[in-house]
C-alpha cells in the first residue's frame, strides 16, 4: 500500500499515512484562509484510522464548525506549520498538502466554500466549485 510522508516546516512533528486520501479540496473558507495564511487552504482528505504521527506531539486549536461540531487543528508549537484538521463531523482528517514530503502532481477534485474566496482569488480551471460544502460530501 502506498505511503505518504510530510511534516512541519522545522521537523519537530512528523506524520505519514496509507493509501490514497478521499479527496483532495481547495478549500475557501474565511477559517482556511486564516490558517494557511493564503485564499484556500489544500486539503487532502485522510481516513483517521490510515494516519499516525511518527514524531514529535503536535498542539491543538479547536473551533466550531458549521455543523456545529469541532473541528480541531493540530500544529507544530515549534514553528507554527499547520498539519491537519480533524474535522470531527465527518470522521476524516484534511492534511495540508503543502506539508507532504513529496506532493505527487497532486491537484484538487473541488473547490468548496468560494462564496467565502477574497476578490482576488483564482481559481483552478476544470474543478468543480461550490459556494459550500456539497451536502454529499463530508457529512
Amino acid at each position: 500500500m502506498e505511503q505518504w510522508q510530510g511534516g512541519c516546516s522545522c521537523g519537530d512533528v512528523q506524520y505519514q499515512f496509507e493509501g490514497e486520501p478521499m479527496n483532495s479540496v481547495f478549500c475557501y473558507c474565511k477559517e482556511c484562509q486564516i490558517s494557511s495564511g493564503s485564499d484556500k487552504w489544500f486539503g487532502l482528505w485522510v481516513a483517521p484510522d490510515k494516519f499516525k504521527i511518527i514524531k514529535g506531539s503536535p498542539q491543538s486549536y479547536s473551533r466550531q464548525g458549521d455543523s456545529g461540531q469541532p473541528i480541531n487543528y493540530l500544529f507544530c508549537g515549534s514553528c507554527g506549520t499547520t498539519l491537519y484538521a480533524d474535522v470531527t463531523v465527518a470522521k476524516f482528517y484534511s492534511v495540508a498538502a503543502t506539508t507532504l514530503a513529496d506532493d505527487r502532481d497532486l491537484t484538487p477534485k473541488m473547490a468548496i466554500y468560494t462564496a467565502s474566496a477574497p476578490s482576488w482569488a483564482l481559481f483552478p480551471v476544470g474543478v468543480p466549485k461550490f459556494d459550500i460544502l456539497p451536502p454529499s460530501v463530508g457529512g
